[in-house]
């Protein structure tokens, strides 16, 4: 990669275990600034845990997470809190608190973090809401949005704080088509028109390849590729293949690895 462009986050050397179970082995990976950089892989390949990481939710076995240059594991308890709100994130199931109307799960965060005054409260969310087309919605309880509704004000309250990092966990998980397709134009749009940095982790590969500026793509504790869409789709690595077209058969096994069948059904593996 030319060191001569802009990154706004940089990871080196990741190392991270859960007990016995190795999830980084030595990751390398470089998020561009005002770009959409798509993290991909295979489940259990560690994808949402290095989103904890990032945000310091979780701390690494060792190796460096920069953040605009800063080491994120220096950070004291005060300078956390100021990275972390330079962040939105999007959670998987859009996490929309049930008790509050679509209006109030929007202003929640800059009633949490803010003083601004009612008036420009107001004038904040609907605006965030106008910019995901559910400005008529405000009024709205989450248990009346259908799903795709649902992740559009998600979206609106990742937003509503004017984060320059947007972090987008599984967003297409459960869309119908025309749903999916409106979320995927969102996460374009908003990113071109705000100027922010984003993160999306995804399985779905065709839209990844829509929206993304640059993929990743996990396996084994590391980056088993990365590029364009374009060229992960090209790319002569039979595990890329695998993933990117779909493919039942390949490096990633059907089968968890588990003692001789014949054995276990007989109980000779407990002997």
């Amino acid at each position: 990669m030319n060191d001569a462009v802009d990154y706004l986050i940089e990871i080196h050397d990741l190392h991270y275990s859960r007990g016995s179970m190795q999830i980084f082995t030595g990751l390398n990976l470089r998020i561009q600034r005002c770009q959409i950089t798509a993290i991909m892989g295979p489940s259990g390949t560690g994808k949402t845990t290095l989103l904890r990481l990032i945000t310091r939710q979780l701390i690494p076995d060792r190796g460096t997470i920069l953040i605009d240059g800063i080491d994120i594991a220096t950070l004291n308890q005060k300078g956390l809190y100021r990275l972390r709100r330079r962040f939105g994130v999007l959670f998987q199931n859009g996490a929309l608190l049930t008790d509050l109307s679509v209006f109030e799960n929007v202003a929640f965060p800059l009633r949490e973090h803010t003083n601004l005054a009612n008036r420009l409260i107001r004038h904040v969310v609907l605006t965030k809401l106008h910019a995901v087309g559910l400005r008529g919605a405000a009024d709205m309880m989450p248990a009346q949005l259908s799903g795709g509704m649902a992740r559009r004000i998600a979206l609106a309250r990742a937003m509503v704080m004017d984060p320059d990092i947007l972090i987008y966990d599984e967003p297409f998980v459960g869309l119908d088509p025309i749903s999916m397709g409106v979320i995927v134009r969102l996460v374009r749009k908003m990113n071109d028109a705000l100027g922010v940095s984003s993160i999306l982790v995804s399985h779905d590969v065709q839209e990844i390849a829509a929206v993304a500026d640059c993929s990743y793509l996990l396996s084994d504790g590391k980056v088993a590729a990365s590029g364009s869409p374009d060229e992960l789709s090209n790319a002569p690595s039979e595990l890329v293949r695998q993933f990117m077209h779909g493919m039942a058969d390949g490096p990633v096994a059907f089968h968890f690895d588990a003692p001789d069948y014949a054995d276990q059904l007989l109980g000779r593996d407990a002997e």
